[in-house]
This record gives structure tokens, sequence and C-alpha cells, in this order.
């Protein structure tokens, strides 16, 4: 069985080499596809994948964002299994071993997840209290949950090649919940697994995504859950769950000023 692993990447220079390291070094019994898709780094990116050799497989293009990136990369991918890392992420060590290993031992399983840290830039684990909270939501899935707040960590999703067929690549025209609106098309069709194990490291700093767009990233993921079709009980739910995410954002110093 082989995983396929798409890193979209842009300058992200500072970041993107422990990012790599972090896949190759997996050990696992099977075969693993790494696909990098750039698009268009002005920074030392490209000279750090060029140090790789054959050991990875890169593009370098001009691209529409995070999900045509991404979407590229599915579009290449050839592995039965599929992972997702951003350029700033890292797998935690074993972690595609844990991963092939439950696939292969259930085949029903379309998806799965498991936990995730947070780091930040030198990879000290930071804000454990967050993680936390998220560990106690992800412990069993939940669709009906899932409506009222996104608690699952993308760095440590896994699904299968054909579920992406099934279901559609990501939307090009979301921004910040891109992943969430995934996830809701994913699990509206079959109930994810749980990995009852640290997968992944999320990594925050002043240059991510995540941390420069945090309200309107929830303000995103609440229309998505919308379209999905939450109820108004969900949703009144979802926006509790919001505003209660944001009160301790800002209490950890969490939100930009």
């Amino acid at each position: 069985m082989k995983i396929t692993v798409i890193t979209p990447s842009y300058n992200q220079g500072q970041f993107i080499g422990r990012t790599i390291d972090s896949i190759l070094s997996q050990e696992f019994d099977g075969e693993l596809e790494y696909l990098v898709i750039d698009g268009g780094s002005t920074d030392n990116t490209l000279e750090i994948l060029k140090g790789y050799g054959d050991r990875i497989r890169y593009v370098s293009e001009k691209d529409k964002g995070l999900a045509d990136a991404v979407n590229k990369g599915l579009a290449k991918a050839t592995g039965d299994i599929i992972g997702w890392l951003n350029s700033d992420d890292l797998y935690r060590p074993g972690t595609l071993a844990k991963v092939m290993g439950y696939f292969s031992a259930n085949p029903e399983c379309r998806w799965l997840y498991g936990k995730c840290r947070i780091i930040d830039p030198d990879d000290r684990e930071i804000y454990k209290n967050v993680t936390r909270y998220k560990n106690l939501l992800l412990k069993k899935y939940s669709y009906s949950r899932l409506l009222t707040e996104n608690y699952i960590s993308q760095p440590a999703v896994f699904f299968r090649r054909s579920l992406i067929e099934e279901a559609g690549n990501l939307r090009t025209d979301l921004r910040f919940a891109l992943d969430y609106d995934l996830w809701l098309r994913f699990g509206c069709r079959y109930p994810a697994a749980v990995i009852h194990s640290y997968l992944s490291d999320f990594r925050r700093h002043p240059q991510s995504l995540s941390e420069t767009n945090t309200v309107r990233q929830f303000e995103e993921q609440f229309n998505v859950a919308r379209e999905h079709g939450a109820s108004r009980l969900q949703l009144v739910i979802h926006k509790f769950n919001v505003k209660k995410i944001l009160v301790g954002y800002k209490a950890l110093a969490l939100l930009p000023k």
C-alpha cells in the first residue's frame, strides 16, 4: 500500500526543510510518494527542494492559492492513502506507520484523524490548554458535533484516494475553511476513525494564515456549516462556540492586534 503526502508551499524556506525531514524520516511498511506543490516561491525554497534530489517530486509555478495547490497535488497523487501537510507543519515520529497500520487492519475505514500539538517557530510545544480542549472533542467522532465546531486538526487527517474522488476536491472559493468544508463532505458520507495518538504538529507563527485571520477563519467556518445544512440549534451552538473560543484566544493573546 502506498501513502501520498502533499505539501503546498509558498515562501516557507524558513520551515519547509523541517517539514520535509519529518516526512522522509518516517519508517513504515509501505511505499511513500511525496509531492511538494510550490506556488512560485521567491525565497530559498527552491534551493532547499533541489537539495533533496529524487527523494521528493516537486513543481514550482504560480497558483490560485492553497486549495488550488492541494488540488494540483491530488491530481498527481497515486497513493492509496493521502495526507496533506503544509510547509510549516510536521509529522510526529511513527505517524505514517500508525496510519498505514490502521488502514490495513480496517479496510472499511475511509478517513481518519488523530491528535495534533501546537508548536512555535522553534518547534517548542505551546498552548497546551488549547490542545487539551480539542482532544476532549475529538475523542469520538460525531458529524452532528462537527457541524457546531471544527475540532479536527488538518495536519492530522488522512483519507483514501477513492474518498476524495467521490467527495470532490477542495473548494477554491474558500480561503480559511477549505479543510472544514472537506471534513463535512467526508463526514456526511462516512464516519471518521480516530487514532488516539499525536500524529502532527501545527505551527503558529506571525506569517501563518490562521494567525493573521483568526476571526475571518471562524466566520467562514460558520458559513460553511450553514451551507452544509446545520440546523438552527446547531448554528446557535456554533456561534456560541466561536465566541467562547475567541474569548479564550484573547485571554491567551492569540488574536492578532
